[in-house]
């Protein structure tokens, strides 16, 4: 698949999970739709946009197994969390659960909504290597208390790469009356996802990370019965009784005419799935599955540490991380990687222990792989503590 992405031939790129990276066919759809928009603004964004968004809605929606009227694009995960974390009903007393996995950024949206409202957000400490998918629901549900409000938590984590069992948890939120919101930033694309039968309250994903659409989308699904809840981050023509656009749902009124903005990344959303169903993608991913298996399994050999994975979890596809033994300047020598070996990986602390993260797409060779795990040969002795 090389031949269809842009990146630098010169690097080899094992980091596709922190931004992805678009095949050309796609940016040639992205381009187009921005040249459109430039031929005759007024026509596009006023006449035109509404309608060619809730085409692309509904593509994506198919691809999710999820009503295209409960999802709407929004910039990024990070986007969408913000809208609900600012619109949920919470109190100085209430707790929203969550995980030692998730990432730092949405973090922070929690913890801002404390030094605002006074909500606790609460870490629930979660093993690795993860159990079976019962056993960690079972391990997560012992945070929950008569205070918990909402549950927090990635369907894939970011730092660590597990998966976790989301299903299981709505499940059991849901008979608890208990909110759910779940972070998947790097499910879609990277696992075969259906909302329907996950059945959260909300989830909130990445186009532009695993399904290879330009940066800039991502998407916000809420469950029916919830959007009266969801209020706009940004407000404007698509607020209040007198909007002149209007879909017939202020759900998406309040959060798709947020003002002048470009849509292109929204609307090019169709052209990554296209490209993935042209290129039989389920072969890709397992391809690409067996290559970061491989090479996971020869840098424990290397390091002697313990997978951070058992055979009972859930299993990783594209993306995952290894064990490191203790480095002097964890960031020294992941700037070492890159500007020696041009190995573009993440390499990360986590709960006093440090990782590799590795992320494989179609673009990556198994060669790439052995040149990852023959520089970690060379330079661990050299950064060890």
């Amino acid at each position: 698949m090389k031949e269809y992405f842009l990146l630098d031939p010169n690097t080899i790129f094992l980091n596709h999970g922190s931004f992805g990276a678009i095949p050309w066919p796609v940016l040639e759809a992205y381009q187009s739709w921005q040249t459109r928009l430039e031929r005759q603004p007024v026509q596009f964004i006023v006449r035109e946009m509404l309608a060619e968004l809730k085409g692309a809605r509904q593509t994506l929606g198919s691809y999710l197994n999820a009503d295209a009227d409960d999802v709407v694009y929004v910039p990024n995960a990070t986007f969408g969390v913000n809208i609900i974390a600012r619109s949920l009903r919470l109190n100085p007393d209430d707790e929203i659960l969550t995980t030692d996995h998730e990432y730092g950024a949405c973090e922070n949206v929690w913890k801002f909504v404390r030094s605002k409202i006074g909500s606790k957000p609460v870490k629930q400490s979660i093993a690795i290597p993860l159990a079976s998918p019962m056993d960690v629901a079972e391990q997560f549900w012992r945070g929950v208390t008569s205070r918990t409000k909402a549950i927090f938590i990635s369907h894939i984590s970011s730092p660590t790469a597990v998966r976790m069992p989301v299903d299981i948890i709505c499940k059991q939120a849901r008979q608890a009356g208990i909110l759910t919101v779940i972070d998947g930033a790097h499910a879609p694309g990277q696992i075969p996802l259906d909302i329907k039968a996950i059945d959260p309250d909300f989830y909130i994903g990445n186009c532009h990370k695993w399904m290879l659409s330009p940066k800039g989308a991502g998407f916000l699904y809420t469950r029916r019965e919830l959007q009266s809840l969801v209020e706009p981050l940004i407000v404007s023509w698509g607020w209040g009784e007198d909007s002149p656009f209007t879909s017939g749902s202020k759900y998406l009124d309040y959060l798709e005419y947020t003002g002048t903005y470009d849509p292109s990344a929204y609307l090019s959303v169709p052209a990554a799935i296209q490209f993935q169903e042209e290129h039989n993608w389920p072969e890709v991913q397992s391809g690409c599955q067996q290559i970061l298996t491989e090479g996971i399994q020869k840098i424990n050999d290397l390091t002697g540490l313990s997978s951070a994975y058992t055979p009972e979890a859930e299993p990783f596809v594209q993306m995952a991380a290894a064990r490191l033994p203790h480095l002097k300047d964890i960031v020294k020598f992941q700037a070492e990687l890159l500007g020696q070996y041009r190995i573009e990986v993440p390499c990360l602390e986590w709960n006093g222990q440090q990782f590799i993260r590795i992320s494989v797409q179609g673009y990556n060779t198994r060669e790439e792989l052995d040149t990852l795990v023959d520089a970690l040969g060379e330079f661990l002795p050299q950064h060890t503590a």
